[in-house]
């Protein structure tokens, strides 16, 4: 597995800590529970080990105990400005969820709990607006460590991130979703916090170096999980389960925490860039910590009123069975002040031993039922099934998502870079993630489909299940208002469902996610080319049957989220979704949405989840062990395993077990005959669903997903993309290696095929000069070694600034007259820093490049290598919104992004 080192790079470590709070019960009425004198404990522990770890430098860490939330948020926004490598986010606290949420507050020292029908925190910080914060950092790896009640609560905000963005953030919470924590004993570090602490050393004896080996952020996730669950009987009482939660960043590369000894005595020389980071309050010394009046242990779980959920915390024990979880670093500092008959924490508790970490499988999926399988794993792993006779964990599930067509591609002739790769173009590493043990596309003919012909060499063996494990038809999603009254009118051919809902409203107007992204985007496609007749309708009209501004939605799910944010879009638009969706698929930032009830084509197909074992050529390392537990998982997740406890029975007596009760209560459906539901309590007509169905169309079938794949491409022809490369003075540092602009554009050429027609422009000339661009590659059709042998010949930074305004004034107008006598796709793309953006902005040049591109209509994607690029009203957001094109910043996966919407205009690319 990858491992990023970010030694030597510009990096951060905020470690945010609140051992006292201002307004604490009984004596305030809105007060916190009390203070938490351990957290005292876990900042200087944590600092401590973190300085001897050899990856951040002296003036890197900041110790901060911010009063209110704006003071949290200033040293939050210096932080996430100034990493480059790596950044570090530690928060202990109190931490609290209102009492008709599940969402995640951390509360600084002023914060104040006002209980009531909707609690409301004052003083304290959404975790969702911290993890947003996150996501526009420069840096190239975010980790985040969670050590307050309800920890766990904060893994659903970052499941519902962009893929692109989970990317780069690893997030390690210390106790499941809905449960509380205890601080422990004041003299101590809190048990999660003391274990990391000791586990970052890892020399056992108390000294400040650095640990042993190296530690990467999984490793340690799987350590922290390890010992917690097998200990949890010491820690806990009632000794219920304690299973701390992770996010491995789903690039499925690690990072490096704290380098072992020899490597962390060569990064020691200095660091560059940044001033010292710190809090409000000098850093309390140990000492005063101690002097301070025995209190009994706090939770760290501050609302009053609420239902009081599981408690993780630990019992006051005797003798060798009381364990304490305290660094043997802190130890020192704290010797005599420990009581009597406590032991380190890597000892011996009782007569049993810590369990060792769980092989980590990696599973690969399609975006649209990403969330279902996250749902699905994570039950599975803390399940009697997914447990040794000692009551270890057997093994960890890492769930991640790609573009469906780039994983069929592949899967189908890209095996060999994929596990080696070699050159800038091609890396599936780098585009889709990790090798796979597991992979679950959403439909069964996406796994006949990446299957490569017999007479090719494959370095990657996909054993595919003999038949899905779960169902869901392809639906009509309408608002309620223009919705068909009687049932019978809600089934039928999709071309028929669109003219008689266009009957009803003739403003009414049907979208469909990105079909090479997901898979239901696809079998929509089908749907539509299929509708009409046999050998269906030419594929340029079909699209006119679901065009919208700008790009299509990326998935299902994010289609259904982004209509509300336009009442008057949102109560006009139907949307092409798989059904469960219509039940599970609603959890979005908007609060309000159009009701939907489902109409169903019979000449769409639906999704059938498929399980795909994956096996690597020269990949022997633990073989044995990966097959059993890809078996065991494979059992649970499909209702087969024997011992699987039942969920219930379905509607026609059949028993649902396992991962089948999850996929029930999403909204899914039996795989075989009548597609009766999963969850035979759910009532489908509470979110717009009809429980019984009548004659649906079949599977997708593989030649019907290529051919509607290959129709899409093509659907208007060849395409014309024209690439403005920002070639000014301030991009030398941007410039070199596949990560500069000028490498970010020859990757993007992997959308383009060869009767495509693109261009290059350099965007960079002196004052006064006629043109603003000097032209780099003239516009043709080339085959892509040839266009990229020319660029990496020609691409230079010269001394002198750009003029984003002319430049784009005259790709425009370039552009407009090329498309006049056709409906080719047609695309112009930036790359930039922004640096010269103030040329944009003088003298009302914004507003008329604005109506300039309205009217020109001609969609541009502004390429921004500043993380705060697309930010709203910025002028690459301006105008690529003005334009109808899309925004993209280092904020997300800038690569794929620009990848996938110059895929949108070519024809290039494999499926």
């Amino acid at each position: 597995m990858a491992r990023f080192d970010p030694r030597g790079r510009v990096n951060r470590a905020l470690l945010v800590g609140v051992p006292a709070y201002e307004f604490t019960q009984p004596g305030h009425p809105f007060g916190v529970p009390g203070d938490l004198a351990a957290v005292e404990h876990n900042l200087v522990g944590l600092e401590a080990a973190l300085r001897a770890g050899g990856v951040f430098g002296e003036d890197e860490i900041g110790v901060f105990r911010p009063r209110n939330v704006d003071a949290f948020d200033r040293r939050l926004d210096d932080a996430v400005d100034e990493a480059e490598g790596l950044l570090l986010l530690y928060f202990s606290g109190h931490g609290a969820v209102p009492s008709t949420g599940d969402e995640l507050w951390l509360l600084m020292r002023a914060a104040t709990i006002v209980a009531g029908t909707e609690s409301v925190f004052r003083g304290a910080v959404p975790w969702k607006s911290v993890l947003t914060v996150l996501t526009r950092t420069r840096a190239e790896h975010v980790v985040v460590v969670l050590d307050c009640c309800y920890a766990g609560n904060a893994s659903a905000a970052w499941d519902a991130l962009d893929t692109s963005q989970r990317h780069r953030i690893s997030l390690l919470m210390s106790v499941q979703a809905n449960n509380r924590i205890d601080a422990g004993d004041d003299a101590t570090p809190t048990p999660f916090t003391g274990e990391l602490i000791r586990l970052l050393r890892a020399d056992g004896h108390g000294t400040a170096v650095a640990p042993a080996a190296p530690v990467g952020f999984r490793e340690l996730a799987e350590r922290l999980q390890a010992y917690m669950s097998v200990h949890h009987e010491t820690l806990r009482e009632p000794p219920e389960p304690w299973e701390p939660q992770s996010r491995p960043a789903a690039s499925g590369t690690d990072v490096l925490l704290a380098a072992g000894p020899a490597d962390g005595a060569s990064a020691a020389d200095p660091r560059t860039g940044g001033h010292e980071l710190h809090g409000e309050d000098p850093v309390t010394p140990v000492t005063a910590v101690t002097d301070m009046p025995s209190r009994n242990r706090r939770s760290l779980w501050p609302f009053p009123g609420r239902r009081r959920p599981r408690r993780t915390g630990r019992r006051r024990l005797t003798g060798r069975a009381r364990a304490v979880a305290v660094t043997a670093g802190v130890l020192t500092v704290l010797a005599g002040l420990v009581p009597a008959g406590f032991l380190l924490a890597g000892d011996l508790l009782g007569d049993g031993l810590p369990c060792k970490p769980p092989l980590e499988l990696r599973l690969l999926t399609d975006p649209d039922i990403e969330s279902t399988v996250r749902k699905a794993t994570e039950v599975y792993l803390v399940s009697d099934a997914n447990r040794t006779g000692d009551g270890c964990r057997r093994s960890g599930i890492t769930v991640y998502s790609a573009g469906a067509a780039d994983v069929v591609a592949a899967f189908h002739d890209q095996s060999d870079p994929w596990q080696r790769p070699t050159a800038e173009a091609v890396n599936p590493q780098r585009d889709i993630g990790p090798q796979p043990d597991i992979w679950i596309p959403a439909t069964s003919a996406s796994a006949a489909r990446a299957r490569p012909p017999q007479e090719q060499r494959s370095y990657a063996e996909l054993i595919v299940d003999p038949a899905p494990f779960a169902y869901s038809p392809l639906v009509l999603a309408v608002p309620q208002q223009h919705a068909a009254e009687g049932v019978a009118d809600r089934t039928g051919g999709l071309a028929t469902l669109i003219d008689a809902l266009r009957t009803r409203n003739p403003k009414a107007e049907v979208r469909r996610p990105d079909p090479e992204h997901t898979d239901s985007g696809l079998v929509a496609t089908i749907g539509l080319y299929g509708a009409g007749g046999a050998g269906g309708v030419n594929a340029a009209t079909a699209e006119g049957r679901v065009a919208q501004p700008g790009p299509p939605s990326p998935t299902a799910g994010k289609l259904l989220c982004v209509l509300p944010d336009d009442d008057s879009v949102d109560d006009r638009t139907a949307a092409l979704v798989p059904e469960f969706l219509m039940k599970s698929g609603v959890d979005c930032d908007s609060t309000t949405r159009d009701r939907r009830m489902a109409a169903y084509p019979d000449d769409a197909p639906g999704l059938d989840p498929t399980f795909v074992q994956v096996r690597w050529q020269e990949a022997g390392r633990d073989k044995a062990a990966r097959q059993d537990a890809v078996e065991r998982f494979r059992a649970w997740l499909t209702g087969k395993g024997q011992g699987t406890a039942a969920g219930g029975k379905g509607k026609a007596g059949e028993e649902i077990r396992g991962g089948l009760v999850e996929f029930g209560k999403d909204g899914f459906r039996s795989a075989a005959g009548e597609h009766r539901p999963l969850a035979p309590d759910l009532t489908f007509s509470e979110f717009g669903a009809l429980g019984s169905l009548g004659t649906l169309a079949g599977p997708a079938r593989q030649a019907a997903m290529a051919a509607a794949l290959k129709e899409y491409r093509e659907a208007n022809g060849p395409g014309r993309v024209l690439f403005l490369l920002d070639s000014s003075g301030s991009m030398g540092d941007l410039w070199e290696g596949p990560g500069g602009a000028p490498g970010i554009l020859k990757q993007s050429l992997g959308g383009l095929g060869e009767q495509d027609e693109y261009g290059v422009w350099a965007v960079a000339a002196a004052p006064g000069a006629p043109l603003a661009h000097q032209e780099l590659l003239p516009f043709g059709r080339y085959r892509r070694e040839e266009a990229e042998r020319a660029i990496d010949q020609r691409a230079q930074v010269k001394d002198v600034e750009a003029d984003p305004y002319r430049a784009l004034v005259a790709a425009l107008d370039d552009m407009s007259r090329r498309g006049a006598d056709d409906d080719r796709p047609q695309l112009i793309v930036y790359i930039t820093d922004d640096e010269d953006n103030n040329r944009l902005t003088e003298g009302g040049r914004l507003e008329a490049l604005h109506a300039f591109a309205r009217d020109r209509k001609v969609p541009v994607v502004m390429a921004s290598l500043d993380s705060g690029g697309c930010d709203k009203g910025k002028p690459d957001a301006v105008i690529s919104e003005a334009s109808g094109g899309r925004c993209l910043d280092t904020r997300t996966d800038l690569v794929a992004g620009l990848r996938n919407e110059v895929a949108r205009a070519g024809t290039g690319g494999e499926g």
